[in-house]
């Protein structure tokens, strides 16, 4: 009985379920396949961190390179290891040419979006338009670089929202990268002040509030523009450099808003408010002018 059981299982293992080439496939040789594709992919993810690991130790590439890196590892390992296992099960490998012709047509069709993400994340990896750790504004998205994949990159926005942009977005529309090759970010915060300010006066406290905040660099100095002479008051502009706070740019803007208003008011400048002078042409209506006669 246990022999014929096993001869059973044998004979279940050893039938062809799939017509691809001379043979077929059976069903030991699939289960074999996936079991050593499983095995496949677990080394190249554990030999991928372990790679990163290893960089970061004993090289001086950041985040961003060590990962691409490590990527880059991972895509060939698993496409000449995936060829390797085809060949070590026994598949006839001529005998993919119809499924590659129909993965073709299938790429060309249902997986063509697919297909530009993938080709659009090596690209981000070798190119590096945008690193990890980069703040930056793509498709009406803006937070920080977290993780770039082989499909998509994650960015994290302020609000502690992970956002999957596609690769292909990157490629193919405008990024605003905030810290692509300098950390440095200039800030633009506008004053208006009344037109009985004492102009000098507002230009030596905007400076002083800007070199009294900490996150406010020295080098590149501030430094304050007078840009028009508006309807309602005069318009300055503030114009700060700062590296620590990139990620935050609405903190900074805030916290020198808080610290003008009570400078403004301890000198006695006055922020004008929108005024407007209207002017009646014609009659005036029934009843505009009985006003005060009683």
């Amino acid at each position: 009985m246990p022999e014929n059981w096993w001869e059973q299982l044998r004979s279940l293992l050893m039938r062809p379920i799939l017509p691809i080439g001379s043979s077929g496939v059976s069903l030991g040789v699939l289960l074999q396949l996936i079991f050593l594709a499983a095995l496949l992919f677990f080394l190249t993810s554990r030999t991928r961190r372990w790679l990163i690991r290893r960089l970061e130790a004993g090289t001086k590439l950041d985040a961003s390179a060590r990962q691409a890196v490590g990527s880059i590892f991972s895509y060939i390992a698993l496409l000449a290891g995936f060829v390797l296992i085809l060949q070590t099960v026994g598949i006839d490998m001529t005998g993919f040419s119809v499924l590659a012709g129909g993965l073709g047509i299938g790429l060309g069709f249902g997986l063509q979006n697919i297909a530009n993400n993938l080709v659009s994340g090596l690209i981000v990896l070798l190119e590096r338009p945008v690193k990890i750790g980069d703040r930056i504004e793509v498709a009406g998205t803006e937070g920080q670089v977290v993780e770039i994949r082989a499909r998509g990159t994650i960015v994290l926005t302020n609000d502690n929202i992970a956002i999957i942009i596609p690769n292909s977005r990157f490629i193919t529309e405008e990024v605003v990268n905030w810290s692509y090759s300098d950390p440095k970010v200039r800030f633009r915060v506008p004053v208006s002040v009344s037109y009985d300010s004492d102009v000098r006066l507002v230009e030596k406290v905007l400076l002083e509030v800007a070199r009294g905040n900490a996150d406010v660099l020295t080098d590149p100095p501030p430094v304050v523009r007078f840009l028009e002479f508006g309807d309602n008051g005069l318009q300055f502009e503030l114009r700060a450099w700062s590296v620590t706070l990139v990620q935050r740019k609405g903190k900074l803007v805030s916290d020198l808003n808080f610290a003008i208003l009570d400078a403004f008011r301890a000198h006695g400048i006055e922020i004008p408010f929108p005024q407007r002078d209207v002017r009646w042409k014609g009659t005036l209506p029934p009843g505009a002018g009985a006003r005060g006669e009683e």
